[in-house]
C-alpha cells in the first residue's frame, strides 16, 4: 500500500503543469530551427522543458552554465529554480557571482527578507560586485532572497586570488590536472584575453581558474542538497570544469546543464542537457582592448 501511494503521488508531481517558459529577450536566433531546442547529451533525445525538470530534479547536485551577458539565460535560471522546487524541495543556491567576504551580508539580508522588510538597496546590502550586472542578476537573487533555502557564495575573494596568481598552488586529484583539461584551459585564457597575455602570466592565470573551480566544488560538496549551482559556461563544463573536481573530492551523480546560444558549437561531453537560446549581438571586445 505505502509503495501504491509513493506511486500516485509521483505521478501527480509529474502531473502539476510548470509554468511557461519566458519570451526570448535577445534579438538574434529567433527564426533558428534550433531555437528552444533541449538535448539530451547521452541519447541525443529532445526533450520538453518539463521532461528536463524532471531529470534535473533527481539530482542532488545541479550545475548550470550560463553566457553571463545574456537575459535569456537569467530568466531560464529564475524559471528552472522556480520549476525544480516545484519538483521536490530545494536544499540550497550557490552563485560564482557571491564571493565568501559577503556571505555575512546575504544571510543578513535574507534574515531581512524573511521579517518582511527587505534592505531597501539590496545591491548595496550585499556589496554587489559592479562587474556582474545586477539588472540580469536582481531579480533572482531577490527571489533567492525570499525563499527558506541558503542562498551561498561560491566564488574565491579578491585577496585568495590575488595569493593564488602570486605563488600558484598544486591541484590534488588526476581528473582536474590531466592535460586534456589544462591545454585547452589555458587556450581559452589566450582568447579570452585576446591573445594580449603574455605567455610567461599564463600559468598563474590556470592557477586562478582551477582554484576558483575547485571553490566552487568544495562548496558544491558541503551544501545542502538539492544544490543548485549558476556559474560561467566554463566553469560548469562536465569535461573542464568543477565536475572534475567533484570527482577528484570524491563526489558523483551531478548533472550538467549548459544554456548555449544558438549557431555556437558544443564541445562532446561537456553537458548532460543543452538548452538553445535566443542570441545577443556579436561584439568584438578585442577590437576595443587593442585600441
Amino acid at each position: 500500500m505505502r509503495a501504491l501511494l509513493l506511486i500516485c503521488l509521483g505521478l501527480l508531481a509529474a502531473c502539476r503543469s510548470l509554468s511557461p517558459v519566458p519570451a526570448w529577450q535577445s534579438p538574434q536566433g529567433r527564426d533558428d530551427a534550433q531555437l528552444g531546442q533541449i538535448i539530451e547529451s547521452s541519447s541525443g533525445a529532445r526533450l520538453t522543458p518539463a521532461q528536463l525538470v524532471e531529470r534535473l530534479a533527481g539530482s542532488g547536485r545541479v550545475l548550470v552554465g550560463e553566457q553571463h551577458d545574456n537575459p535569456d539565460h537569467h530568466a531560464l535560471e529564475l524559471w528552472l529554480l522556480q520549476a525544480l522546487a516545484s519538483r521536490r524541495a530545494q536544499g540550497s543556491l550557490l552563485l560564482e557571482m557571491l564571493e565568501p567576504a559577503q556571505q555575512a551580508k546575504v544571510d543578513a539580508a535574507r534574515r531581512q527578507t524573511g521579517e518582511g522588510a527587505p534592505p531597501a538597496d539590496l545591491p548595496a546590502a550585499l556589496a554587489w560586485q559592479k562587474g556582474w550586472d545586477w539588472a540580469l542578476y536582481g531579480p533572482l537573487v531577490r527571489y533567492a532572497l525570499g525563499q527558506p533555502y541558503p542562498l551561498l557564495a561560491a566564488n574565491l575573494d579578491r585577496s585568495e586570488i590575488m595569493g593564488i596568481y602570486r605563488a600558484p598552488t598544486a591541484l590534488s586529484g588526476s581528473a582536474s590536472t590531466a592535460p586534456a583539461v589544462r591545454e585547452p584551459l589555458l587556450e581559452q585564457i589566450r582568447q579570452s584575453h585576446c591573445g594580449l597575455l603574455p605567455e610567461s602570466q599564463l600559468p598563474a592565470m590556470l592557477a586562478v581558474q582551477q582554484q576558483r573551480d575547485r571553490r566552487i566544488a568544495e562548496r558544491l560538496r558541503d551544501a545542502p542538497t538539492p544544490a543548485l549551482l549558476f556559474a560561467g559556461a566554463y566553469h560548469a563544463r562536465r569535461d573542464l570544469g568543477v565536475p572534475l573536481h567533484l570527482a577528484d573530492l570524491g563526489v558523483q551523480g551531478a548533472k550538467v546543464l549548459l544554456l548555449v546560444e544558438v549557431g555556437q558549437q558544443v564541445a562532446p561531453g561537456s553537458a548532460d542537457f543543452i538548452w538553445y537560446m535566443a542570441a545577443q549581438p556579436e561584439q568584438d571586445h578585442c577590437a576595443e582592448l587593442r585600441r
